[in-house]
């Protein structure tokens, strides 16, 4: 089979229509139409059929695209290996939460862009749960989720998973209050993450070796509404030890045990020597920088 006709369905797989498929590979909607139907007389199978005013891949296309992807990321290790010089291209799909997008993925997007300028990043922010199921349908290569020590993540055998970097979790409290002991805050009112269970989890957790039960009020995705509530006084919850807390915030470090974040880099099984997830995975692996004003849950 034609490489360049299987990196075409691929492309065709990952942006859903032929004339993102077009803008995206720099060739006209016909040549793409036409190279498909050559590549189904190759494969002997038809692979794409209509939806609608559209198209969409059939069974045995969504698995030749499957196949594409590990074909490619071969063919392209061998043309790094022949020729070492040679310049990996292509748009890597990232699903991340915000806090790694901004301390991991935005340090390294000028530098791609200036030494490696035909590899692309494309940014969704999601969840880690969401990120699991983008990545299980295809439509990112790379997702970049967290989770707990207390509350640790089970990852599919199908998914690699890459430690990056953690970060101390604290405990956030009305800067006025005078307890510094977690078991002290059994009788307040709890602000937990209303798009994921993984900090409510470790509030639980963390309470009940306190000998208490948490009584969760308030659910919340924005870091910086949680510590506007805890400055109204309507709760406490937990916030990365490393950021900046505002005035009227006190933070207190659990004594034991302690709260730590952990991130992940996380791609499908076979996927990672595709040569621009490659270059991205690498450039994550260096240290971080020290990130900014959280925004989002997790931090």
């Amino acid at each position: 089979m034609d490489t360049r006709r299987l990196r075409l369905l691929l492309e065709l797989s990952r942006l859903g229509s032929m004339h993102a498929v077009s803008a995206e590979m720099g060739v006209t909607t016909s040549t793409v139409s036409q190279q498909i139907a050559l590549l189904a007389k190759e494969a002997g199978t038809a692979l794409i059929e209509p939806d609608g005013r559209r198209v969409r891949l059939t069974p045995a296309g969504r698995r030749l695209a499957e196949h594409a992807v590990t074909i490619l990321a071969a063919v392209d290790a061998a043309r790094l290996d022949l020729d070492p010089g040679a310049e990996p291209a292509g748009a890597v799909r990232v699903a991340g939460f915000a806090t790694a997008v901004r301390r991991t993925l935005l340090p390294i997007v000028a530098e791609l862009a200036a030494g490696h300028p035909r590899v692309r990043i494309l940014i969704h922010e999601h969840e880690p749960f969401e990120a699991f199921a983008l990545l299980a349908t295809d439509d990112v290569d790379l997702a970049l989720t967290y989770d707990y020590n207390l509350a640790p993540a089970a990852f599919d055998p199908s998914l690699e998973a890459r430690p990056l970097w953690s970060v101390p979790w604290s405990l956030a409290v009305p800067a006025a209050v005078t307890v510094n002991e977690f078991a002290g805050f059994h009788g307040h009112d709890w602000i937990v993450n209303s798009r994921n269970t993984a900090d409510e989890d470790v509030v639980r957790t963390v309470a009940a070796l306190a000998g208490f039960e948490p009584r969760i009020v308030h659910r919340v995705d924005s870091l910086d509404l949680v510590q506007e509530l805890i400055v109204a006084g309507l709760g406490v919850a937990l916030l990365p030890a490393d950021e900046p807390a505002l005035p009227g915030v006190r933070l207190l470090p659990p004594a034991d045990p302690e709260i730590r974040l952990r991130a992940y880099a996380v791609t499908r099984r076979g996927r990672s020597g595709w040569a621009p997830l490659a270059l991205v995975l690498t450039r994550l692996g260096t240290p971080p920088r020290r990130p900014g004003t959280a925004r989002r849950r997790p931090g």
